[in-house]
């Protein structure tokens, strides 16, 4: 692949709190390496916008607004969620060679990745060199054959001190036990980060149950039970995606129609649930939390780590497409050591697209109700630093004052 030609970048799917760190990384690097008389130009809203043929120019803001942007969460060149058919991905590809594009950057997950491959496959078809590039991005962190994804971190950050806050909240207050839904569809890394919120074995969560493990309702009930009987109060972190030992979701009943672009089912109200069947089966007040979307945008708790290896993930692939590759996606690998180092490299689009890469079950309790302390030493580096925890009084009143 020579040095000429014109690049387009593509941001898809749920952005993250750092998608647009990527965005800079490939721009940045772009301008650095590429003559300056090739265009760098974004699609507007997603793979549709390349399909509609609306563009940015991303050579156009200074320096200044970039860093900015950077530092912005949503998706900066607007996003969508849609699959790709074989047809629209050679449409796509004969657009972007009406443009002499001969990078094509796409940030996103699994579906993302999806994309990405099928407009390799479309332009190898037409026998038209361009290098098309998958960048990582879910707070999910379900991609495969990555150590982690862009956006977990501070994913992982924010539900990790959300929790740390709630537990103070829910240990003062007659309402004894809360139900914190986290997302995740089919995976349960970033449940499995509220883990950090808990020094001491009374700290909350108490509970954690992530997809991986069928949920069993009554061992629930029996486990919320046991917690409140020796210390008066509950909080729960269960994944959006849990489903019971028969494989039913145990999320809010929803009609057919209730899926994504992809055919994914679109996850139900499930703390609302298990708070419902705590108050009906064990008689105690119950209420449910759910942060969505809050966390995954929160730019207030972005984890410095999580926003510089964005970055960097981005600036790789161009570097690694400059070198003549293609049909890939960036990669970020963990080095080992008792330091947190990564390096960054590339793994092909087949390996990804469309796959779904679970928490591992060693990770997990025995009896599916909690997540193990060696979770802790995968997520904690990647959140960039310290959660905030507080002071809080001994409970044992005064003597009871004897009547004159």
């Amino acid at each position: 692949m020579s040095r000429t030609g014109n690049v387009v970048i593509v941001q898809g799917g749920g952005p993250t709190a750092v998608i647009n760190a990527s965005l800079y990384g490939i721009v940045r690097e772009s301008t650095r390496r590429l003559d300056k008389s090739n265009r760098i130009w974004g699609a507007c809203g997603g793979i549709v916008g390349v399909l509609q043929d609306r563009w940015q120019d991303l050579r156009k803001p200074s320096p200044r607004l970039w860093r900015s942007i950077a530092e912005s969460p949503g998706a900066a060149l607007g996003s969508c969620r849609k699959m790709l058919t074989a047809q629209e991905a050679m449409e796509a590809v004969r657009v972007l060679q009406r443009r002499d594009v001969r990078y094509c950057f796409v940030i996103g997950g699994n579906d993302s990745m999806d994309t990405a491959l099928k407009m390799a496959q479309a332009a190898s078809e037409f026998h038209y060199e361009m290098a098309c590039c998958g960048v990582p991005k879910t707070i999910d962190n379900d991609l495969p054959c990555t150590d982690h994804c862009p956006g977990f971190g501070s994913a992982a950050r924010y539900i990790a001190q959300a929790t740390v806050d709630l537990g103070m909240d829910i240990r003062t207050l007659p309402t004894p036990i809360s139900i914190l839904e986290v997302m995740g569809r089919n995976a349960g890394w970033l449940t499995a980060a509220t883990l950090l919120a808990r020094r001491k074995p009374d700290d909350a969560p108490h509970l954690i149950y992530v997809p991986e493990s069928p949920f069993v309702p009554a061992d629930f009930l029996h486990d919320v039970q046991n917690v409140y009987d020796r210390q008066g109060w509950v909080v729960v972190a269960v994944s959006e995606g849990i489903i019971d030992e028969h494989g039913k979701s145990l999320g809010v009943t929803r009609d057919e129609k209730s899926t994504d672009a992809f055919g994914h089912a679109l996850p139900g109200d499930v703390a609302t649930t298990l708070a419902g069947m705590v108050t009906a089966e064990l008689g105690l007040r119950a209420r449910s939390e759910k942060p969505g979307i809050l966390g995954r945008c929160s730019a207030l708790m972005v984890s410095p780590v999580d926003r510089r290896e964005a970055k960097e993930v981005g600036s790789f692939a161009v570097s690694w497409a400059i070198r003549g590759n293609s049909n890939f996606m960036a990669s970020i690998q963990r080095e080992h050591g008792k330091e947190y180092r990564v390096k960054y490299g590339a793994v092909s689009l087949d390996a990804v697209a469309n796959l779904t890469r679970l928490l591992p079950l060693e990770f997990v309790a025995p009896r599916g109700n909690d997540i193990k302390e060696k979770y802790r030493e995968y997520v904690k580096p990647l959140i960039g630093g310290s959660l905030h925890h507080y002071a809080w009084l001994a409970t044992r009143s005064l003597p009871r004052s004897k009547p004159n």
